[in-house]
């Protein structure tokens, strides 16, 4: 046991958790830094650890596709926060999506049944450089403390604004324009799917890129990060923008017509109840008002009760190319890992991966053991690689994805093959590390 080893972990979110959880089985005595529920952020309102604010979705389970094969490396290493998703799933075909309310209850249970955790919930502005600490406090870092990391990383910070996708009520859907069915219908029938025609997608094109946004504060340029672009911002870029994007028909047959719609927006269920559900890649920086306005001229849900508005808010990572080393480790004060969005990684899988590889490498770092270097063969490795070896120049967060595998450059015609390849290597790799680096499972 390291009973005597204490590891500052600062930010309950999804990396911290995860960090804080692999630190505490370890024997470590944990301080938990949480400034939930004495302050929260614009985007936060659950005082619970582990509060998803945008998506209740962790991606694709399937291990042949780049999300779903770190969720089984995440397994094969004991997360916690990929077994409790596990725990509470909710239907929504291949994707692992969670109850959100008792995904956040039982990590925080989980984690506050350690005796060796001291939670202090207070916001941090600063910290002691000397002690080993754990920055996980994600893309929603309060302003005193980036100020604070900006003196001490000598670095300008990157910034992107993320936007939330609204909620509707089950109830307040029109099944006589709506119809349930998983894309090639693979899976349970999850996603309750609304089609437009085209003279129904034109009237809903223009008014949604003619709607009023919400006037951006504290900074003067926006930049708007790729993989979670607000709808309007999506639809600016061309009539059929949208159809290509996240009202793409393909694989949705209307029972109705027999055919694929000219449009169509999917629903996916927020609980185990069927009673809420999401907008799927609905992020929006609309005004409350014009959501309701423009959202109800899709005819499915021209009746539709709004139980959360879509909110835009801001994400904040650092340049981590020139700050940090392949095992998220500072490079100037290595004592110190920066786990999450805040590093530069971008998705809920990829923070609880780097949360958990930071975990890993503090335990080897604190006992004077070689660091864990997962390689390029594995997802876990390739993200942490990318994230410290990418242009410093015009560095962007990154999420998963199969080129980033070493091997990828491989020339096989069957693109199914290929990604089964890559999967089955970068799981019998990880099998060997966790023998070799003798990782406690």
């Amino acid at each position: 046991m390291n009973s005597k080893k204490v590891v500052n972990v600062i930010g309950a979110g999804l990396a911290g958790s995860e960090a804080c959880f692999q630190l505490l089985k370890r024997g470590y005595t944990v301080n938990l830094y949480e400034m939930k529920p004495t302050k929260f952020s614009p985007a936060h309102k659950n005082s619970n650890f582990a509060e998803l604010v945008c998506s209740n979705s962790l991606k694709s389970n399937d291990v042949t596709s780049a999300c779903g094969l770190l969720k089984q490396e995440l397994r094969m290493l004991n997360s916690l926060v990929i077994s409790v998703a596990d725990e509470v799933k909710v239907p929504s075909g291949q994707a692992l999506s969670v109850d959100r309310e008792q995904f956040s209850e039982k990590i925080t249970q989980k984690i506050k049944s350690f005796k060796n955790l001291n939670l202090i919930t207070e916001e941090v502005t600063s910290f002691d450089l000397n002690l080993p600490t754990i920055i996980a406090t994600g893309p929603l870092t309060s302003n005193s403390l980036v100020e604070f990391l900006k003196t001490i990383f000598n670095s300008e910070y990157l910034y992107f604004f993320d936007a939330i996708a609204p909620i509707v009520t089950y109830s307040g859907i029109d099944f006589n324009s709506a119809f349930i069915a998983d894309r090639y219908d693979k899976g349970t029938g999850d996603y309750v799917n609304c089609p437009l025609n085209k003279q129904e997608y034109e009237e809903f094109y223009n008014a949604l890129i003619s709607a009023e946004t919400v006037k951006l504060k504290d900074f003067e340029n926006s930049k708007v990060f790729e993989g979670c672009m607000p709808v309007e911002v999506l639809a600016k870029r061309g009539v059929d923008a949208l159809r290509f994007g996240p009202l793409k028909p393909v694989g949705l047959t209307d029972p109705k017509t027999g055919r694929y719609p000219y449009a169509c927006v999917q629903l996916r269920r927020e609980t185990n109840n069927l009673d809420m559900f999401n907008m799927v890649g609905f992020q929006t920086n609309l005004t409350f008002k014009e959501q309701e306005r423009v959202f109800k001229l899709i005819p499915a849900l021209k009746n539709a009760e709004f139980l959360r508005y879509g909110v835009m808010h801001r994400n904040t990572f650092i340049n981590a190319p020139t700050i940090l080393n392949k095992f998220y480790q500072v490079k100037n004060y290595p004592n110190i890992f920066v786990a999450g969005q805040l590093s530069g990684v971008e998705g809920y899988v990829e923070s609880i991966a780097s949360g958990l590889t930071c975990a890993l490498n503090m335990d080897k770092y604190l006992n004077n053991l070689p660091l864990i270097d997962f390689g390029c063969h594995t997802m876990i490795g390739a993200l942490a690689n990318y994230i410290a070896t990418a242009n410093p120049k015009n560095f962007q967060p990154m999420g998963s994805n199969m080129g980033l595998l070493l091997g990828s450059e491989e020339r096989i015609k069957d693109k199914k093959e290929k990604y089964k390849k890559l999967s089955d290597t970068s799981l019998n790799k990880m099998s060997e590390l966790i023998s070799v680096y003798k990782i406690k499972i």
